[in-house]
This record gives C-alpha cells, structure tokens and sequence, in this order.
C-alpha cells in the first residue's frame, strides 16, 4: 500500500460520468480504499446541497470541499470554514453577465442558488445574501473571453473554470488547493499523502500540490500537463484506476 491517506475527488467529469453517475467500479474501489483506512474527499465545484445526495449514496461520513474551496466541511453538515464573496464583487460580476445577453450565468450562495432564470429578489438586494461564487457559460470563446479579460482586471478573485465553456469566479485565495491543505492541517496529514483527481482549471491547483496528482483522460490539455499521471476518463472508472494503482497499490 502506498502512503496516500487521502484521496480527494472532483465529482463532474471525475467520479461522475456523463449520466452523472457514479460506477459501481468507482464505489467498489472506494468502499476499499475506506476499508483500508484511506479517507475518501469530494473536492467540487458543486455546493454542498448538491454534493450531498452522492456522498450519502457512498456512504462517506469524510470531509467535503465544496464550492471551489468556498466550503470545508469536516464531515456531511458540519463546517468547518466558510469563505464569502463580498456582495460588492457579484453586484459587479452580474452587472458584467447583464451586459452579454446571450452568456448564462449562475452565482451561488450560502442559503440558494441562482441563475439567469431566478435571480435574487430584489434584483438589486446583493447586500442580503452571504455569496460564495459566480460563474459564467457561453460556447461563445470571443465572449468569453471579453468576460475574462474584463473580470480579471479587477483583482481580488481566483478564476477558474470546471469545463472549456465556463469561468468560475471563487474570492481571491480560495481554491481546492487551499481548502486541501486547510483539511490536511486539520487531520494532521501533510500534502505528500494526498491523492487528487480532476479534469478541470479549478483541479489544476490541487492536483499540481498534492502526492499523486492524476488527471482524467478527458482533461484539459493544461491539467494533463500539470499532473503526474493521466488515467483513463469519467466513462471509464478512472477513480478505480487511481485507487486500484496509486492508492493502494502492492
């Protein structure tokens, strides 16, 4: 067995599959890895109310990252720490999505979720809400990239994205990284005994700083370049694989 004690998981693209599912291969070797001792991590972009369902489905009473880092939880509903998003940011940020009519755009917060259909009301009651995250989608790579180009001038922010389309918007030091190394100080683990898997820019970060980072077989071209590894992809039982050859591999 190797030294990993930790293994933390994005979920779209990486556990999940297209059906967003999860294998039974990928439960399989993780109700292994638990058995083994090893603590088995969701590390998401989703919320937690969204994450919550899959966790409760592998039966994992671990931590959970979810928001990008924005929410550390020590276990299913009990936080740990919380980073918020000073409304200030996503009056500014949706003020930006109102200006590019065709761009989707969510933001989440502590209480709900919203979107271009179901925004806060009222429209201009930014300050009653405790915001986590902002995020913009369009297929339109001259619009996104105006988004970007705009957004990223004004400091303060990490910006990632979880697919090729989008750009997540966490504030300024918050990242799955940041929330791994929170959770290793927590349960007195250090980095080097981390295994982390993902597929997307808001992976990149931890998987560059943990022990074994792995990168799905359907990453981006950045992340594959970043990890140690590529496995093999979401529709393919890659958590298995990392599990089974990484994890507790001998």
């Amino acid at each position: 067995m190797s030294n990993i004690k930790l293994v933390a998981l994005d979920m779209d693209g990486t556990l999940l599959n297209e059906q967003s599912e999860i294998s039974s291969e990928n439960a399989h070797w993780i109700s292994k890895a638990i058995d083994a001792g090893v603590l088995v991590c969701f590390a998401t972009g989703r919320g937690f109310q969204s994450a919550l369902p899959y966790a409760e489905q592998l039966q994992l009473d671990t931590p959970m990252i979810t928001v990008n880092g924005g929410e550390i939880w020590r276990r299913p509903h009990v936080l740990h720490k919380r980073s918020l998003m000073p409304a200030s940011y996503i009056k500014r940020l949706h003020e930006v999505a109102l200006r590019n009519e065709e761009c989707w755009f969510w933001a989440y917060s502590v209480e709900d979720i919203y979107n271009k259909e179901k925004w806060i009301k009222p429209a201009g009651g930014y300050d009653d809400h405790h915001w986590l995250k902002f995020g913009y989608y369009t297929e339109d790579d001259v619009m996104r990239e105006r988004i970007l180009e705009e957004v990223s001038g004004w400091g303060g922010m990490e910006i990632t994205n979880s697919s090729p389309w989008n750009l997540e918007l966490n504030p300024e030091g918050v990242s799955k990284a940041t929330a791994l190394r929170e959770l290793c100080k927590v349960l007195g683990l250090d980095m080097s005994q981390v295994a982390a898997m993902g597929d997307s820019m808001n992976d990149i970060a931890m998987i560059r700083e943990a022990g074994v980072g792995v990168a799905m077989g359907n990453a981006q071209d950045a992340v594959k370049a970043a990890a140690d590894a590529v496995a093999v992809t979401n529709n393919e039982h890659a958590v298995a694989q990392l599990i089974r050859d990484y994890v507790l591999k001998g």
